[in-house]
């Protein structure tokens, strides 16, 4: 072989090795999304479909009690939520709870054995908003939930804390100080500090910050040419955009086009309805990080903040867990209806109202 052809081959299978790191692997399934001749496709690898086959599996839902009976506000103390249900009904609530969340730790994980009505464990005070912000996902964002809903094994999984479909965390911080402030690099806003949450890419390493608690717009192109009042679009907010998009088709499982036509990724007319469920999907994550996660940052234990002291956050990942819908679209609402509306009187409680360790906490914080 002459030398020219050598290196010819070798630039050929460099190339290939290459490119086969960027597909899937055969055999794979091809499902079209879209209009013919539109290339909306969705690529799904049966091996990777397989191994979620067991965190998308329903449990078995415990008998429905009855709901005769004295209530259980009426008979435990410091009910604040669920109250409204028969003592049945309430017991295998909490039992439920245990299975989705805590099957290895048990009641104990939430309460003290010597007395379950006291709030000292700070565990029962975020497990009673969680219960409430279940409630008012379902009965207020059905939008993205529609009549599926969610409970608390949705997210959680059999783990206290949400995990992902490979096991790692299910929700996020902010990120802390970038590594490289000065020198020659100046500040790198996260960027070429791969995170596990956008795939490892060189991408900012925190793009949930701007748009699932604060809300900026999520848009790569401006919609003027020359700069004008309302074009503020630059390339930090596109790697942010960028960043978020590849976090959202990684925990769902899919690639672009299961929201958007590739051929226009920013025309709605073009874009398939599940770009609207985002939307509100997106929406729906910022609204329930500022009413009801990050508000608990004077609850958790300073082991369980984040490198800039702030709570844990849901993002997609903490309900899909690479499934394009979450349990693959099995309802376990139905056995549980009692998370689908408010129990209490429909306005969900201040998370440090009447809270005694709460409040502690927020005391010793101040101090």
């Amino acid at each position: 072989m002459k030398i020219h052809q050598i290196i010819r081959f070798g630039l050929v299978a460099g190339a290939a090795s290459l490119l086969a790191g960027c597909w899937e692997r055969p055999p794979v399934d091809m499902v079209q999304h879209g209009y013919r001749g539109t290339g909306m496709a969705q690529v799904y690898n049966p091996r990777t479909l397989a191994k979620q086959a067991d965190i998308n599996t329903v449990p078995v839902a415990l008998p429905a009690a009855p709901d005769e009976g004295p209530k259980a506000k009426d008979i435990y103390k410091n009910v604040q939520v669920l109250g409204d249900l028969s003592v049945a009904q309430f017991t295998r609530h909490m039992a439920s709870i245990t299975q989705w969340v805590a099957p290895q730790q048990g009641c104990v994980y939430c309460h003290n054995p010597a007395n379950f009505a006291e709030d000292s464990k700070y565990t029962k005070v975020v497990a009673r908003r969680m219960i409430q912000m279940t409630q008012y996902v379902n009965a207020n964002w059905t939008q993205h939930v529609a009549e599926t809903g969610v409970t608390c094994y949705t997210c959680h999984r059999g783990h206290p804390n949400p995990q992902d479909q490979n096991g790692q965390k299910a929700y996020w911080y902010s990120a802390g100080d970038p590594a490289h402030k000065g020198g020659m690099l100046g500040w790198r806003d996260g960027q070429n500090e791969p995170a596990y949450s956008v795939a490892k890419s060189s991408l900012p390493n925190d793009p949930f910050s701007p748009f699932l608690m604060g809300s900026q717009n999520i848009r790569v192109q401006s919609q003027h040419a020359l700069p004008m009042g309302d074009n503020k679009q630059n390339i930090k907010n596109t790697e942010w955009t960028y960043g978020l998009m590849i976090h959202m088709s990684k925990s769902l499982g899919v690639n672009c086009d299961y929201c958007h036509n590739s051929r226009a990724f920013s025309s709605w007319p073009q874009s398939s309805p599940q770009r609207v469920t985002a939307w509100y999907g997106i929406r729906m994550a910022r609204d329930l990080n500022n009413q009801f996660l990050g508000p608990l940052k004077p609850v958790y234990d300073t082991d369980d903040l984040g490198p800039k002291g702030d709570a844990p956050k849901v993002f997609c990942a903490t309900c899909h867990k690479g499934a394009y819908k979450p349990l693959y679209g099995q309802s376990m609402l139905k056995d549980f209806p009692e998370l689908a509306r408010p129990t209490t009187d429909g306005k969900p409680l201040h998370p440090l109202e009447g809270e005694p360790a709460a409040e502690e906490k927020v005391a010793a914080l101040a101090r």
